[in-house]
């Protein structure tokens, strides 16, 4: 990552639906208006412009965030779409003046949303796309859920219609301006740009030729994190402190680090590692080298998941390995304290504002069953991109890809791996291999970062390497036909510097498969791997 890439990274893929190619009125024109000023002239139902200007080459200074150098001489077009009374989906679309490569990228957004990830729209701009990016429908913080208090359709707007929405008339905004719209149409986002990404492929199949959903948020994330939180983490003595998760990480790897038959510091396939808690039990004074009985009881429920009390499941386990690395456990799941983590804070925003609307919900209140049974039936037909049904994409020769770190400290990786399984049960393996790839990335954490190769383009567009880069793989498979079965993916000395020394290569193998090393040659070397199915 540059400076400008800080904790989670994220990009997304948009582009515009069918039915916003019906008859162009004459307004937008049939060939490219006089300049980028003129599109601020453009009648867009249900879309207002609300400004449109000329960007010169060089550093450009985005409304929020730091200047973004090295772009570009672009058109910025600012627009807010209204499909309800209350929305107010504000978005930007950013085209190229000159050296347009014929295609929409579009990026998705992270946590509540609530911004457009300015950052995100530079890199692809550089590499010729034209591009989008959208608040979701209202503005604030990551973490920040009080403006769904009373506001149902703005809810709506987050969960799935701003996307499509914006898609439609982004779409519409490139055909005038360029005279042509997209040849082809992508869609990129991790954590909730991949849930808005399989929302796309879900609803609109039409939208984008490819999408790619990194670290989907597939299950109901903010209730899990509640129900952790408030039920498992609340009580004091079931709390688990941050300076105990080294020595977790450390009996998890003293168990498992050896399964894919090299010691490397990272759990190559979770699936089977078969680490037992009980071995961190204290046998006498707590230390920070073991655990008491609540605090493994806590630690049991946190790699298990939950279930309910017919034995259905509510959420999937986190894998074990990376406890203690920088953005793992210590930020997303203990916090600093009880009460002081990312997961408390989405929880709670979560159940307060967007579950019961009430300002002044407490936490001690929650109860597991009776409040996820609400929240499902409040939220899930909006919020949830849980159908595995992708026949209709797939048809129509749309491509996905998903991706997940299997350290992930956020969103547990088992749940995409488990939704992966589902859409293959639901379409058939022939239909499934057909559009969809899943590339599950060992030692990585939510998004990027972790003690394993966690690099491979996921925050870029689609020019460069497919051998490398995900963007570019996805191209190549909706443009060529040529569908990934490995990525190479690198860990930098420093995660947050594009520019840090490359320390180690592995490849990515599209899922079920797994690494397999050769027996010779250095394991920092992709070379000395191959993709194989699992012992």
């Amino acid at each position: 990552m540059t400076s400008t890439h800080s904790g989670v990274r994220l990009c997304l893929l948009m582009a515009g639906a069918g039915l916003l190619f019906a008859p162009i009125p004459r307004a937008l024109g049939a060939a490219p208006l006089d300049g980028c000023g003129q599109l601020a002239k453009l009648e867009i139902p249900g879309t207002t412009i609300v400004g449109a200007q000329s960007i010169e080459a060089g550093t450009f200074k985005p409304p929020k965030g730091d200047p973004i150098p090295n772009l570009p001489a672009f058109c910025r077009l600012s627009a807010v779409a209204k499909p309800s009374s209350d929305s107010d989906i504000k978005f930007e679309v950013w085209m190229p003046a000159a050296g347009w490569n014929g295609r929409l990228w579009a990026i998705g957004n992270l946590a509540f949303a609530g911004s457009i990830i300015y950052w995100e729209l530079g890199g692809d701009l550089a590499e010729g796309y034209a591009v989008v990016g959208t608040d979701a429908g209202h503005q604030g913080g990551l973490l920040d859920s009080s403006w769904a208090v009373g506001h149902p359709e703005k809810v709506i707007d987050n969960g799935f219609r701003a996307i499509h929405e914006v898609t439609a008339s982004t779409k519409r905004i490139i055909a005038a301006f360029y005279g042509r719209k997209p040849t082809h149409s992508y869609f990129c986002g991790c954590s909730d740009g991949g849930r808005e990404g399989l929302m796309e492929a879900q609803r609109y199949p039409d939208d984008y030729d490819g999408i790619i959903a990194g670290a989907p948020a597939i299950e109901d994330v903010p209730l899990d994190m509640a129900w952790q939180q408030f039920a498992w983490l609340g009580d004091g003595a079931s709390y688990i402190p941050t300076s105990k998760l080294a020595a977790i990480q450390a009996a998890a790897l003293a168990a498992c680090d050896r399964i894919d038959g090299i010691v490397d510091g990272i759990i190559g396939d979770p699936q089977r590692c078969t680490f037992d808690p009980g071995t961190l039990a204290c046998n006498g004074a707590e230390t920070d080298r073991c655990l008491t009985q609540a605090q493994l009881m806590t630690l049991r429920r946190l790699y298990a998941g939950a279930v309910r009390a017919d034995g259905s499941r509510v959420f999937h386990g986190y894998s074990p390995g990376a406890e203690a690395e920088p953005e793992g456990w210590g930020r997303y799941i203990t916090g600093s304290g009880p009460g002081k983590s990312f997961a408390f804070q989405m929880g709670l925003g979560y159940m307060r504002d967007f579950v019961y609307g009430d300002p002044k919900w407490d936490f001690h209140s929650f109860n597991p069953e009776r409040d996820a049974q609400i929240a499902h039936q409040k939220l899930a037909a909006i919020s949830l991109p849980s159908d595995p049904d992708l026949s209709r994409f797939v048809a129509r020769g749309g491509k996905l890809i998903l991706y997940h770190g299997w350290n992930d400290a956020a969103i547990p990786a088992l749940a995409t791996v488990d939704y992966y399984q589902r859409v293959i049960d639901t379409i058939g393996e022939e239909k499934a291999n057909k559009g969809v790839r899943l590339f599950m990335a060992p030692g990585m954490l939510h998004c990027d970062s972790g003690p394993g190769p966690n690099s491979f383009g996921q925050w870029a567009a689609g020019a460069g390497d497919p051998s490398t880069k995900i963007g570019a793989a996805l191209q190549r498979w909706a443009e060529e036909g040529i569908a990934p079965e490995r990525i190479i993916a690198s860990k930098r000395k420093n995660d947050d510097d594009d520019a840090s020394e490359v320390i180690r290569r592995r490849p990515l193998c599209a899922y079920p498969n797994v690494t397999h090393f050769r027996g010779q040659g250095s394991t920092d070397s992709a070379a000395s791997f191959d993709c194989s199915p699992a012992p």
